[in-house]
């Protein structure tokens, strides 16, 4: 199609009377073209950002579609996150005014002097675009292929499209390329989940709170029309959501209840897949840039995608720390510069010697990169740690006779710890559990954290995504959701269909078979691994980590990542008590990926984790409703 800027859109009023007037600038050694209005096929406006050389020309476009509000600058609507990534990375800040830095897409300044366009859009029904808000609903996608195709065809642009950007930004990005827009050619998923069911509403099966608030407190606060009562653009002075101000019954009317919509589709039916990437179709050039601490929202997507997608051009990337930071660092946006400079603009510029996995190991207090060449590591030492319910211990060897492990349904569980290492060790890779589990009631919510303790038996917790104090990994399954998809599972990846509910028996025991996402420690010598089995979210027991000023609960481990929705987990059907059932032929084990050292020396790989009695710290089995047999 061929979109183009016309004067009927130029001119077109909103529903409330009150005009978006666009206007041009030229400052800070950019063009810039203001709420440049793109008409969809349904006759809804969109409005765009252009940010482009001086000189005229035609360049590639880095483009970006999304609800956060173009003109929002990132310190005003996110002070906590910049104020944190400013003073711990100055090269964010450095060789830049810093007037257009916005909340999760790339810095202008940064970008333009190297010769590209820079277009965000915002996405329907938000900032200073019409219509009804739908998160990565498919009109979104169609929206967003049509601006691709909008922008390779206007007189700045040399017809290549590259897509950037983080989280919203980066998951839009796998929808977009399923439907193939001709002048696509690169794109950058930097952390941004892929699987709509999955990664974001229902982990395990079990509802995930997270996306219900998200959209409470960064979408609809950005939502258009709410004209003077929002926020202004540090730049123009203009609102960031329209000029027009409607009525809440208004604003109500013009978005989905994602909250409600979410609530109304427990299983992954045609609702979520039409939401979720599309891999067989995803055939453009790709860097898909993960994050260890990222749990429970994107990093799946990203490792799923390197995967799982038709591209014969892909790329993987994990780091660490803050959600948003390396994206903005000096490592993150030369390393996404570096790619786009070979796809966009046809450099030969040695990214095709670019290793395939790139990972960024990460230690108790520091990360280490290093190139490999596939996910999962080919060399990769699958060991299982079986669960001991006398000691409760992992090992090497099964239990013997069955012993049966008890505890509150709804409550902190147990822990299963490892003697010391003897020495030090790497674990880089998915993870997987098999239990076998029973219920007093018709159902129950297993919640698998995998833990490391040092030798005095303190927790060591990372800088997450968003937690400072998350752990190593986590995973999730309901019980009656145990039904593997026999085709796409792995023995390191159970991969469980959602498609129907299987309720227990109450007393009878059941095989689960549960995901435990991606992660890597290089675990020191003398410390330990853990596995907890809870039936709740975990929770860091050395106090709080605050708050950020995007999301309405307190840190305590989880970040906003929480599943504590009463309606969908009532205590008639999953409270009471679950029992762990182990030995006697019934194993219990967690398959560990242990990495050979750089050496060669595969001792390391497999340390010796003969079972221990010490009490976790924070962790009291016993005093939690625990009780072996």
């Amino acid at each position: 199609m061929n979109l183009t800027i016309d004067t009927s859109a130029r001119n077109a009023t909103t529903s409330a009377g009150a005009a978006i007037v666009p206007r041009s600038d030229t400052r800070d050694g950019m063009r810039i073209d203001w709420n440049v209005p793109i008409t969809m096929d349904d006759g809804v406006v969109l409005r765009a950002d252009v940010f482009a050389p001086v000189k005229p020309g035609r360049y590639p476009v880095i483009m970006s579609y999304g609800p956060y509000a173009k003109g929002l600058a990132f310190q005003e609507g996110y002070p906590s996150a910049w104020n944190r990534m400013a003073e711990m990375h100055p090269d964010v800040t450095a060789g830049s005014s810093n007037l257009y830095q916005s909340w999760e897409v790339v810095d202008p300044e940064k970008w333009v002097p190297h010769d590209y366009v820079c277009v965000r859009v915002d996405s329907r029904g938000c900032g200073c675009s019409e219509g009804v808000v739908d998160p990565w609903s498919p009109r979104e996608a169609k929206d967003f292929h049509d601006c691709i195709e909008w922008a390779a065809a206007q007189p700045w642009s040399n017809g290549k499209i590259g897509l950037s950007g983080i989280s919203y930004y980066a998951t839009n990005q796998w929808h977009v390329a399923g439907l193939q827009p001709p002048h696509l050619a690169a794109i950058c998923i930097w952390e941004g989940f892929a699987d709509f069911y999955r990664d974001l509403c229902y982990h395990g099966g079990i509802l995930c709170t997270f996306a219900k608030n998200w959209y409470d407190m960064q979408v609809k606060t950005v939502q258009y029309g709410l004209g003077a009562r929002g926020a202004k653009s540090r730049v123009t002075g203009e609102p960031v959501c329209g000029v027009a101000q409607l009525s809440d019954a208004e604003l109500a009317r013009n978005r989905r209840d994602f909250g409600a919509d979410i609530a109304a589709h427990p299983l992954d039916d045609d609702w979520h897949k039409a939401r979720s990437a599309a891999w067989d179709k995803v055939t453009v050039p790709l860097l898909s840039a993960a994050n260890w601490g990222g749990q429970p929202l994107h990093p799946r997507g990203n490792f799923e995608g390197f995967m799982r997608a038709a591209s014969e051009n892909k790329w993987l990337e994990v780091h660490g720390i803050e959600h948003w930071t390396h994206f903005y660092t000096d490592y993150g946006r030369e390393l996404q510069l570096r790619f786009f400079d070979h796809f966009l603009h046809g450099k030969d510029n040695g990214w095709r010697e670019q290793p395939r996995v790139y990972l960024q190991v990460r230690h108790v207090d520091k990360f280490v990169p290093r190139g490999e060449s596939e996910w999962p590591l080919a060399r990769t030492k699958w060991t299982k740690l079986h669960l001991d319910p006398s000691a409760l211990t992992l090992g090497r060897e099964p239990a013997g006779r069955e012993t049966k492990v008890r505890f509150e349904a709804l409550g902190d569980g147990v822990t299963f710890l490892s003697a010391p290492f003897p020495q030090e060790a790497e674990i880089t890779g998915p993870m997987a559990a098999r239990l076998v589990v029973s219920s007093s009631t018709p159902d129950a919510d297993l919640f698998l954290v995998v833990r490391v303790f040092s030798p005095d038996m303190k927790e060591v917790t990372f800088q997450g995504a968003i937690d400072p104090h998350a752990p190593v990994a986590q995973g999730w399954l309901r019980a009656s959701h145990r039904k593997l998809d026999e085709k796409l599972s792995t023995p390191w990846r159970p991969y469980h269909t959602h498609d129907e509910e299987r309720p227990l028996v109450p007393g009878e025991a059941v095989a689960l078979d549960i995901e435990i996402w991606p992660t890597s420690i290089v675990v020191p010598a003398g410390h330990r691994l853990a596995l907890t089995v809870r039936g709740k979210d975990y929770v860091y027991p050395g106090g709080s980590g605050g708050r950020l000023s995007n999301f309405k609960n307190e840190l305590t481990g989880c970040g906003p990542f929480l599943h504590d929705d009463p309606d969908d987990r009532p205590a008639d059907v999953f409270g009471g008590t679950t029992t762990l059932h182990i030995g006697g032929g019934r194993e219990a084990w967690l398959l560990v990926p242990f990495i050979p050292s750089a050496s060669g020396d595969d001792t390391t790989a497999e340390p010796a984790v003969s079972g221990v009695t010490s009490p976790v710290e924070g962790v009291r089995p016993r005093d939690a409703g625990v009780k072996p047999r």
